[in-house]
């Protein structure tokens, strides 16, 4: 094939659910050799497309072409067979299987005509994989042994296992640490360098504009632009994603700072942090900056009551707190939206109104009985509030995108009416307008009086937000800084221990 020809194509595709056209007549292609980032926000129809070209869902209308020939991928298999893969933010492995068994689950290799699992074959083959991939990992280890980042690795690996032609990158390095995404992009340069043509999938720009060749746009489901990376800049794909400029990303409003509401003193646990004191104000966004690894979540999930051990204590009020469950924060007025949403933050198979009603079941539901009209008024309240895109709140969440799941979380705690609300990475795998509005919500709240805990890897999410930084390193708090002090040179210092 020639470079000038696309790999893979999809031609006027549409698709809708009840009350969604998700895809409306879109077009792609994605080049042998080069790398497509398909950018867009929440909502957009991304996600929609990747299950379109893995066989997950079919078309309603429109063609997909691979290699200038009309198919059908009726079925993942189908996708597969071309060497159409994915590696998702989300990765599904198995904590109890080896790292070969996760590789090769589901497509084992054998040997004979008995069909027996040939296992020297697949050690050998998941040895070079990642090997391949420079991940020096054991491939008889079990899952459960690894770090995250090492487990990103692996699904990677199980990827291209099945000698891949298209490759899709959705938000991969949304768990990776900074060492670990430019060996990903060594990565892709060297599936570029085979051949392969790629669709990579991010909401941050600089991954885009390292990597990335090409570009497409999407916005609300349909195909809004598309052209070279060497001809565009942010500006103008944040006009192409949003139909308007955006200038201010982090709209924080000036609200009154009262006084101290939270202290935490001497809070340590034996593993994890050591002698953190803190306190935190009305009205204000208190930011938590550090790397991975340096304690930040799980100071936030032992304020919460989630973690054992833990010593020190917390005054909220004035007066002193024991917290030894997340019944026992919420009770006193202290909530946590997790990092992990999914896993952690919403039940995906219910609707939205009944997960916004959780936290509240015995309340709203006095006799014993289930009260779905009282929980429906509930969830209307804050669904409303953040406006959250669905078609009503009966919606399961696990058909939002990730910014209206994030703001169905948020809007779960918010109806427990708290005084401190700790967000653990808001803004986490969601686009830029939905960015905006969290932040914009933010501004809100602390007008209203609250004091929220804010812990980002986003840099500029911490400095264009928070009123005070604290960073973290190792388990350590190291530095604290007033707005009037930020700089990105001090907290990045600070942070890797300089």
């Amino acid at each position: 094939m020639s470079e000038s020809t696309p790999l893979f194509s999809l031609r006027g595709v549409s698709k809708s659910f009840p009350g969604v056209k998700a895809l409306d007549r879109v077009q792609l292609d994605l080049y042998p050799g080069e790398v497509t980032a398909l950018i867009g926000e929440n909502g957009a129809g991304k996600s929609t497309l990747v299950k379109t070209m893995t066989g997950i869902y079919r078309p309603d209308e429109g063609e997909l072409h691979f290699q200038g020939r009309a198919v059908e991928l009726a079925t993942p298999d189908a996708a597969r067979s071309l060497g159409i893969t994915a590696i998702h933010q989300e990765t599904v492995l198995f904590d109890e299987l080896t790292v070969t068994e996760n590789i090769f689950a589901g497509h084992y290799l054998t040997r004979g005509f008995s069909k027996r699992l040939d296992w020297p074959r697949m050690h050998e083959r998941a040895r070079q994989i990642l090997l391949d991939i420079e991940a020096p990992i054991d491939p008889e280890a079990p899952l459960k042994a690894l770090s995250i980042g090492q487990r990103h690795m692996v699904a990677i690996a199980r990827a291209l296992s099945f000698d891949a032609r298209v490759v899709i990158l959705d938000e991969p390095t949304a768990a990776l640490s900074h060492h670990e995404i430019e060996e990903l992009y060594e990565i892709v340069r060297r599936l570029k360098q085979a051949g392969c043509a790629i669709m990579f999938i991010s909401h941050k720009f600089d991954e885009i504009f390292a990597i990335a060749d090409r570009y497409t746009v999407f916005r609300d489901g349909c195909h809004v632009g598309d052209g070279r990376m060497a001809e565009v800049d942010e500006a103008q794909l944040v006009t192409l994603m949003v139909g308007r400029t955006v200038d201010q990303v982090y709209p924080k409003q000036e609200a009154e700072i009262g006084d101290t509401l939270l202290e935490v003193r001497h809070f340590s646990h034996p593993t994890e942090f050591d002698n953190i004191s803190f306190n935190l104000r009305r009205g204000e966004i208190l930011g938590f900056y550090g790397l991975v690894g340096a304690g930040r979540t799980e100071l936030m999930q032992a304020l919460f009551g989630v973690s054992k051990g833990v010593e020190g204590e917390v005054i909220l009020d004035g007066e002193q707190l024991r917290i030894d469950s997340p019944a026992d924060a919420i009770k006193a007025g202290i909530v946590y939206v997790p990092e992990e949403r999914q896993a952690q933050g919403t039940v995906l198979e219910l609707p939205i109104y009944q997960n916004i009603g959780l936290p509240q079941l015995s309340s709203i539901n006095r006799s014993g009985l289930l009260d779905d009209a009282g929980e429906y008024a509930l969830a209307d309240t804050y669904a409303r509030r953040l406006r959250v895109k669905a078609p009503d709140w009966c919606e399961k969440v696990g058909n939002l995108s990730g910014g209206n799941q994030q703001k169905v979380v948020i809007g779960k705690w918010l109806a427990t009416k708290p005084k401190v609300i700790i967000l653990d990475e808001p803004t986490k795998g969601i686009d830029i307008g939905s960015k905006a509005a969290v932040h914009a919500f933010m501004s809100e709240l602390v007008q209203e009086g609250l004091a929220v805990i804010m812990v980002s890897s986003e840099l500029p999410e911490v400095m264009g937000m928070s009123d005070r930084v604290i960073v973290m390193h190792e388990g350590l708090s190291v530095s604290e800084l007033t707005r009037a002090e930020f700089s990105a040179e001090s907290i990045v210092s600070a942070a890797t221990g300089g």
